[in-house]
């Protein structure tokens, strides 16, 4: 008897939680954080869910040998919603845009390889094998639930009508009063449906812009003009494009990451000033947020408005001209400055370049920091020994700048330019490091954490063009995009700044119209643009003005 009432009240307990399980998968929101009207998420899980209703109404209907069936496709179906609802959560925690499963999965990939490269391969396969783990789970207790509550209804088909109809006349009674808790949380909710339905949608999206975005890649303005005419106005001049890793706007206007950055600005500006340098800086929306920096170096050079593998692939298998293969075209040397790199770069063709240093042939023996494989300093001190101190004709390069890349921990020193060597001067500065998880426990410390890896980042690329800069040295400085939402918060903007340093007042002088502001830090009313409109527009600002009539930038 005893065991009897044991086995009955597990089984109670069992549908419960099966009960409560499948509630809080149709109803947890797969946003984050707070809404700004001041609204609690917690809300979102007082909701009445449709697809609950019209589920179990569904499982009533079936007959017996239909039934089971129905309630695991339906299980599997919840288990889909899920893992769609946690991919969510993590690509709006990291790069403030929900998950499409159509362009993103090798983005995962690129997720994992972040993670060995920065936290070790061990972490990685741990937590790769986790998701997968976790996933599956997620599959086999959605489905096991919904096959309890099934059922349960078949015992139960009485009780279970009345409590469906009952459950009906409130969801309808909630939709016609448009109670809605915060935007995406209305009280009547269909939001499981919605996002299944959202999804099986993407893929004929994904389809269309392929073909549009191939049509937009294959008609290039430009492609007609002859490379040394779009740039003649920088004949002669050496042309450097320093990326700084996730410098966004937030670093500007933050006011506990400001507070930080901009002494660094202003002390900047007096040593451009101080080395007869001059520079106008803006506002550039980039493609992507908080990762996927290749989107935004694509977009930035190519004109083209690239936020997806999917476009990257096809862009990189075009013959799109960029302002690298424009300089190279036109005479100029050109070179890649990448140490995040630690395999061939297939890509450098495509761009142009005559010449590409990774992290396997800079010659760097100091310790990594954090995902950064070597100091800023460092790669600005190799870029100058072996690139800049030697060039014989006119230079174009980009360097990307990696040491404010996440975690914000370690932080390199700087040190004086003739100590820099092989990096082993840097050794003693990991020792004691902070982890990425200790710091990310803390949002204000890991704010401060990555307001200093911009000021590092910064000072030392315009330390170099104080030290080594000449009359010919035109430096484009700008952020690839926004950092991650534990720094830059929810809803934040994907602006970054830009800046144009030269000593020649004439560089400068062609960009007037553009109305950027002086020195390095834009305003409230610079105008912002989006970064697919900047190559456009700086062909229309140097190329050749007077004897060839170029089309006007977008």
């Amino acid at each position: 008897m005893l065991l009897r009432r044991t086995r009955t009240l597990a089984g109670w307990v069992l549908t419960v939680l099966a009960a409560v399980f499948v509630y809080l998968a149709l109803v947890v929101p797969d946003t984050i954080g707070r809404p700004k009207n001041g609204s609690y998420v917690e809300a979102a899980f007082v909701r009445l869910p449709m697809e609950l209703i019209v589920g179990g109404a569904v499982l009533l209907v079936l007959a017996p040998r239909w039934r089971r069936w129905a309630a695991m496709l339906a299980g599997l179906g919840l288990g889909v919603v899920v893992i769609l609802k946690v991919a969510n959560i993590g690509f709006r925690i990291v790069l403030g845009r929900a998950f499409n499963p159509v362009l993103d999965y090798p983005l995962f990939r690129d997720g994992y390889n972040a993670l060995a490269e920065s936290d070790g391969r061990t972490e990685a396969i741990a937590a790769a094998v986790g998701a997968v783990v976790l996933a599956l789970l997620a599959l086999v207790l959605c489905t096991l639930a919904v096959l309890r509550l099934s059922k349960l209804t078949a015992r139960y088909p009485g009780p279970a009508r009345r409590t469906l109809v009952a459950l009906s006349a409130a969801w309808i009674a909630l939709a016609i009063s448009g109670l809605t808790w915060f935007p995406g949380a209305p009280a009547a909710s269909d939001t499981a449906a919605a996002l299944l339905k959202s999804t099986v949608t993407q893929v004929p999206a994904a389809i269309r812009d392929q073909h549009q975005f191939a049509y937009a890649s294959e008609h290039d303005p430009y492609h007609t003009i002859a490379p040394k005419d779009l740039v003649s106005g920088l004949t002669g001049k050496d042309v450097v494009i320093g990326v700084v890793e996730s410098y966004g706007r937030s670093a500007l206007t933050d006011p506990g990451m400001k507070a930080i950055v901009e002494p660094v600005l202003k002390s900047d500006e007096q040593k451009l000033t101080a080395a007869g340098f001059a520079a106008r800086t803006g506002w550039l929306t980039s493609s992507t947020y908080g990762g996927g920096s290749w989107f935004a170096h694509a977009s930035l050079q190519s004109g083209l408005w690239i936020t997806n593998q999917q476009r990257y692939t096809q862009l990189t298998g075009s013959d799109r001209i960029t302002l690298t293969s424009t300089f190279h075209q036109a005479g100029w040397h050109t070179v890649g400055m990448e140490p995040g790199n630690t395999v061939a770069w297939p890509e450098a063709s495509f761009y142009g370049y005559d010449q590409v240093y990774d992290s396997r042939n800079m010659g760097y023996k100091g310790p990594k920091f954090g995902w950064s494989s070597m100091p800023d300093q460092y790669t600005l001190a190799t870029f100058q020994k072996d690139v800049y101190a030697k060039k014989t004709g006119p230079l174009m390069a980009e360097l990307t700048l990696t040491s404010s890349h996440e975690p914000w921990t370690p932080i390199p020193k700087t040190v004086d330019w003739d100590a820099v060597g092989d990096g082993s001067i840097y050794g003693p500065m990991v020792k004691g490091a902070e982890s990425r998880s200790s710091l990310w426990s803390s949002p204000a410390r890991t704010q401060t954490q990555y307001a200093k890896t911009i000021a590092y980042s910064v000072d030392n690329l315009i330390s170099w063009a104080q030290k080594y800069g000449d009359k010919n040295l035109v430096l484009i400085m700008f952020g690839d995009h926004q950092p991650m939402s534990v720094v830059s918060g929810n809803g934040a903007s994907h602006d970054i700044p830009i800046t144009v340093i030269a000593r020649d007042k004439s560089v400068l002088d062609r960009i007037a119209d553009w109305n950027w502001a002086d020195g390095l830090q834009p305003t409230a009313s610079t105008p912002v643009w989006r970064m697919d409109q900047f190559r456009d527009k700086f062909f229309q600002a140097y190329g050749k003005q007077n004897s060839i009539a170029l089309p006007a930038p977008r």
